[in-house]
C-alpha cells in the first residue's frame, strides 16, 4: 500500500515541520531576551537621567551659597586664590616615567623577604610602627 516514497517524504515533512518548530521556538526565545535588554537599558536611561537631575539639584549656585553660609564657622570655607591652582609642569610625573628603584634596595626587600619578615626594610615614615 504504502511506496518508499510514501514513507521517505513522510519523514522529511516530519523533519521539515520538527525544524520549523524548533527554529520559532529559539526565535521566540531570543525575542524575549531582547525585550528584557530593552527594559533593562530603558531602566539604566532613566535611572541615568534621574541621577543627572538630581545632581542638577545639588549644584545649583544658591543651595550651595546658602550651605557655605550655614556652616561657614565648622567648615571654615574661603575661597580658592589662582595662586592655589596647580599649572601642568607642576604636576608629579606619570608613573611610567618615574625612575627605576635601585637594584641594592630591591636586594634588600627581597633579603627581609626570605628571612620570613613581611616588611619592608625601607623607612618612609608613613607606617606607625
Amino acid at each position: 500500500m504504502f511506496r518508499t516514497l510514501d514513507v521517505v517524504m513522510i519523514a522529511v515533512m516530519t523533519a521539515a515541520a520538527t525544524v520549523t518548530y524548533s527554529i520559532k521556538h529559539q526565535a521566540e526565545n531570543k525575542r524575549e531576551e531582547v525585550r528584557k535588554l530593552d527594559a533593562e537599558i530603558k531602566l539604566e536611561e532613566d535611572t541615568i537621567d534621574l541621577l543627572k537631575a538630581d545632581w542638577a539639584l545639588l549644584t545649583q549656585p544658591n543651595r550651595l551659597t546658602r550651605l557655605v553660609k550655614a556652616f561657614e564657622a565648622d567648615l571654615k570655607l574661603v575661597p580658592t586664590e589662582s595662586t592655589q591652582l596647580a599649572q601642568p609642569n607642576e604636576l608629579p610625573m606619570p608613573t611610567a616615567e618615574l625612575p627605576a628603584l635601585e637594584p641594592e634596595k630591591d636586594d634588600k626587600v627581597a633579603k627581609s623577604n626570605k628571612n620570613g619578615s613581611a616588611t619592608d626594610t625601607i623607612q618612609t615614615g608613613s607606617v606607625a610602627r
